[in-house]
Parts: C-alpha cells; structure tokens; sequence
C-alpha cells in the first residue's frame, strides 16, 4: 500500500494554487483593460463660436495668424465641406451633441426666439435625449466639459438641473450656462431681446408721461379726477417697469455666470479673466484624466460678440478686434512641438509681446503627457461667421471665404459651412484633404464608435460615423442629401449625385438681404426665416457647387439639361425625409423662453446673487 502524503501539507498547497491563480486572473485582467484602454483613445473636442470658415490660414486666410490650428490641419485630416445643422448656437449645439437636427427634440423654433435668452428659462435639451457624452460615460471614460453650454439649466425650480450637462452625460462641468453676449460686458450696448427691451421702455415711458400729465391737469384743475386714481394709476406703472426691469435690467447678472459641476461659482463674471479661467481648467482636466480614457469637450467662447481679448494681443493683428479675437483663440488652442516662434519674424515679434503668463496651451497638454498620439482630436466651429456685427469701428464678426451669407442663414453656405479637422497621429492620414459633404451631426456617431458604444436604435439618427471616411477605407461620404433648416423652416438641401461628381443645392427659401444687395440683414441682430423676411422660391433655386461654390449664378432649364431632373429628385428625397419626424414638445415656446426668476441660477440669496472666484471679494 503506497504511503499516504501528510495531511498537514495539504492546505498549504491548496493556498499556493489558490494565490496563483488569482494573481493570474489579476495580472488577464489588467491586460484586458490595458487592451480596452488602447482601443478606446483619449477624445478631445475643440468647438469655436461664431468662427467664419474663411478666418484659419487653412482654408485660405492669408491675413489672419492662426499657426496652431493649421499646423493641427497638417498633422491630420482636413474637411472642405463640413456643415453645420443649423446656422446659431443653441440648434447647432444641440445636433452636435445628440447627433440628430435639431428639431427633432423641441430645440428649433417655429417663429422669434431661434436660441435660448435666459438662463432661467424652462426651454432645453430634454432629458430623453442621449448626448455622446452620456454612451461614452457608459463605457467608464472620464467625461469633460469646460466653456459654453448654451442648452439650457432648468425646468422647475433653481436647483432641479434637468438641462445641466451632468444630467446629458458630463461627470465634470466648468464653464457659462448661457453664452457670450455684449450685456456682459460693463457699458456693452443690449443684445438679449433688445427689440422687445425697447418697446418695453417706450410703453414705460409712454405710460408714466401720461399718468405725469394727468397729475399736472388735476394739479392745473384742468381735469377733474381723484388723486387715489392718480396714484393708482402710477402704481400700475411702477409694477409694469418692475415686471420687467427686474429681468431686461440685469441681464449681466442673470446670464453672464461661471459654474463648476452644479454650483455659480462667479456672478457676475469678470470677462477679462475668463479665458485663462477656461484655459487651466481645460489643462487640468486632461492631467488628471491622463491614466484614463477621457472625453473632453473644450467649447470656447471665442470669437463670439463682445470679442473679450485680453491685453496681450489687442492691436496685434491686421484686422481689429475680431483679428486680435481669433489669434488669442488660436494661441488659446495652442500646439505641442509647435509656436508661433516657428512661423516668422513677425509672428516672433507678437510671440513676445503677446504670450500671457497661463499654464500650457490645450494640444501641448496632450503633449506634455505623452496622449498626443492616443488622442482623437477635432477642430470646428457652431456655424458660420456673424456679419451683422458692426459697431462704429467696423466688422466684429467673422469671414466666411467665398461663401455667401452667414450666421442665422440656413441654407447659404455661409451661414453652416465650417472647419473641420481631425487628428489621431498614427490613425488617420497627415495632410489629407476630404471634399465630401459631411455634418457636425457625424461627430456622434463617430465619436460613439471610437468610444465602443453604440448608436441608439430607438430614435431617428442623421449622422454618420466619419470613421471609414477619414481613415480611407470609404470613398464617398454616408450622406447622399442633407437637410439644411433655419428654425423649423426648410430653406435648402443638397445632392451629391455620386456616380457624376456633382453636388446639387436646391434653396427654397432665401432670406432677403437689407439694404437690398448687402448679403446680409443690417439693422437686424441675424436674418429671420421665414414671413416677409424671406423670398419663397417656385420653382426653387438651383446651383451647382461643384462649379459654382459662391452660389452666384442659379441655374435654369435653359442652362442646365438636368434641371427638372435634379429638382424632382431633390423633391422625393425631402419628401421621404419629412416622413420621419414627428411632433415633439417645443423648448424655444414664449413659456419655456421668458425668465422666471424661481429659475434663476444664483449663488447667495435671490435676489441678492454675487460671488467671485481666485480671491475676489464678491
């Protein structure tokens, strides 16, 4: 009979073999998560506002210094026909994010207001909406977003935050609610629904010359009335003055506000010092995000009105203040391996004078970390350039190139052509040049599939993932027509007829410029979309902007053979497309619009709301 092992050498045995095999678990699953990590690449989304196409030096600007965003153009890929959903902020904002128009959630108008005017309005981007913030949380990356946000805060009261961008998908916030306006600059001249603003006080002041006048009589004995309804009558125009003074008259204080994650940390905002605020933010997320996969949604608040440029580069560029604007922002963007010292000497020159004493520029971030090369990185802006920005020194808004009109339209291509570059070094070609038709709504798919998520399935979603186009593995871009909308209006749509080359756009409608000529509305803060100030086209206008990318010359059926053709092909397919949508609740109506002040994002006790940030005393 073989001799039987000892019994006390058994367990320590099977806790050897136990130990073993869990560190061997341990070491498969921290090789599993490395491998996760390498497939999902850091992703960083650069976002301008109100940048003009025709403002980079590469797409054309030769006057306009922007070394850093071109030399990000060089290393990666670069798109010559990237639009824009919807031609201002909150519409375009709103597509980018959930990768559908706009409209589809309740974020476009029928009529007036086209963009969200107060923070503490109840109108946003509803809950039930999936941001690619949100499916990319899912899939455990650190989730970013500093600068403008624009989509709203709350619904009912001051804290619920049902719009907040920690409740679309964002585990970290720092940045506006709102936007950029010329109310937050001290002495800045009304934009926030200045029309209305001015009826209010020519009522105002219509109403209290005629209670003045009715006292004077009483007072003369010329009219015989009582004074209780003299008084009365002062009093209910007291209360109309406060009704809305009480809004229109602090429109710096309720709007002009930076948060971090759900807190008013600066009410009001000193904009001079915003934009280093938003530069170390932005820097220090992606140094604590390093070890992780992260998104990082930088939405700068240039080159919007009122062009808050900090001393260091104004008087520097050869186009003003919007010139001195964009050359902050780009220098703001930055460039790892890359200065504005390596341009010229001229650029040397400003380098020196220029350069503010803030921490690393964002894409030398990148760089100092050593994420360049597992970063995704994407350059854009919400729409095209603003043209009715003027003040007495001339232009304050952007350049669109070639194309006509600008911000507000929605279907010249000024108004939603804009930048678009990518770069992931190693990934996608250096220097390539795409000239297919492509939308900011691409960048959710896209950005979901480099994440490992997946689109939702429940909804109507108009993007296309731009991962085969800008790898090369595709020819031809997803989108064979698009839609082009200004609020709920269809004014155009486009064609690329593949098997020709040819990229048809059919206008519908056309905004009617004032002065007649101008190519833009003066007078007005953007062109409307619809009622007497737009032209209805029948039959509709035709162009052809593979020869014709100015929109010049509308083509005829005398001109072109394909005329009738393209117009009822073009017909059909918007057509089919308005098959898909459907009524949805409207976020820009007058009662989600106007402010409440139960709303009112605040930090103190309403209304009594101020707070400073770095050591200010407020």
């Amino acid at each position: 009979m073989a001799p039987r092992a000892p019994t006390g050498c058994t367990a320590p045995v099977t806790r050897d073999f136990l130990w073993g095999l869990l560190l061997v678990c341990l070491l498969l699953r921290t090789s599993e998560l490395k491998a996760a990590n390498a497939l999902q690449p850091n992703i960083l989304l650069i976002m301008a506002d109100d940048l003009g196409i025709g403002d980079l030096g590469c797409y054309g600007n030769r006057t306009l210094r922007t070394p850093n965003i071109d030399h990000l153009a060089e290393e990666g890929v670069r798109l010559t026909q990237h639009l824009a959903a919807a031609p201002l902020c909150t519409p375009s904002r709103s597509s980018f994010l959930t990768g559908r128009h706009a409209f589809r959630s309740g974020m476009e108008a029928d009529d007036g207001y086209r963009a969200l005017q107060w923070n503490a309005g109840s109108g946003g981007l509803p809950a039930n909406e999936t941001t690619f913030a949100r499916i990319l949380q899912q899939q455990g990356y650190a989730t970013g977003l500093i600068g403008k946000w624009h989509q709203g805060v709350n619904c009912e009261s001051r804290n619920d935050h049902c719009h907040h961008p920690l409740n679309h998908g964002f585990d970290y916030f720092y940045g506006m609610p709102f936007t950029l306006v010329t109310d937050c600059k001290p002495g800045g001249p009304p934009e926030v629904d200045a029309m209305t603003r001015s009826r209010l006080l020519l009522y105002t002041e219509m109403a209290a010359l005629g209670v003045l006048t009715v006292a004077v009589g009483k007072t003369c004995g010329f009219i015989s009335v009582s004074w209780k309804g003299v008084l009365g009558a002062a009093s209910l125009v007291f209360l109309f003055f406060v009704s809305w003074y009480a809004s229109f008259g602090f429109v710096r204080r309720w709007n002009c506000i930076l948060m971090r994650n759900h807190d008013v940390i600066e009410q009001p905002m000193v904009l001079e010092r915003t934009a280093g605020h938003m530069l170390r933010e932005a820097v220090s997320y992606i140094e604590r995000n390093k070890h992780r996969p992260f998104l990082l949604f930088v939405s700068l608040l240039h080159v919007h009105i009122p062009l808050v440029t900090t001393k260091q580069f104004l008087g520097k560029s050869q186009h003003g203040l919007y010139g001195d604007n964009v050359e902050e922002m780009d220098w703001l963007v930055g460039c790892e391996g890359l200065s504005w010292d390596n341009r010229s000497a001229t650029v040397r020159q400003v380098k020196r004078q220029t350069t503010p004493k803030w921490e690393s520029e964002i894409l030398k971030a990148l760089e100092v970390h050593g994420l360049k090369n597992r970063t995704f990185t994407y350059f854009t802006s919400d729409h095209g350039g603003h043209l009715e920005a003027r003040d007495g020194h001339g232009q304050l808004g952007g350049w669109n190139g070639i194309f006509r009109g600008g911000k507000g339209m929605g279907g010249w291509e000024g108004g939603i052509r804009v930048p678009g570059i990518f770069r992931w070094p190693g990934e996608l070609p250096a220097g390539r040049v795409i000239h297919e038709p492509t939308s900011l709504m691409d960048v959710f798919p896209t950005v979901v599939q480099l994440g490992g998520g997946h689109v939702p399935q429940d909804r109507v979603i108009d993007g296309h993932s731009l991962v085969p186009l800008l790898q090369g593995t595709a020819e031809h871009s997803a989108h064979e027509f698009l839609f082009h909308y200004c609020g709920k209006y269809l004014h155009a749509a486009r064609w690329h007829e593949r098997d020709s080359g040819r990229l048809w756009k059919v206008h519908y409608m056309t905004p009617r410029f004032h002065p007649k000529g101008t190519g833009a509305c003066y007078g007005r803060g953007v062109c409307p979309c619809s009622g007497d100030g737009v032209t209805q086209h029948s039959p509709p206008l035709l162009f052809d902007l593979s020869r014709d990318l100015s929109e010049a010359q509308p083509l005829a059926p005398g001109s072109e053979p394909q005329y009738h053709t393209v117009i009822s092909r073009v017909g059909e397919a918007v057509d089919q497309h308005r098959r898909t949508l459907s009524p949805v609740p409207p976020q820009f109506s007058l009662s989600n619009i106007i402010w409440k002040p139960w709303l009112q994002p605040c930090c103190g006790t309403f209304p009594l709301c101020a707070c400073g940030q770095d050591g200010d005393p407020r």
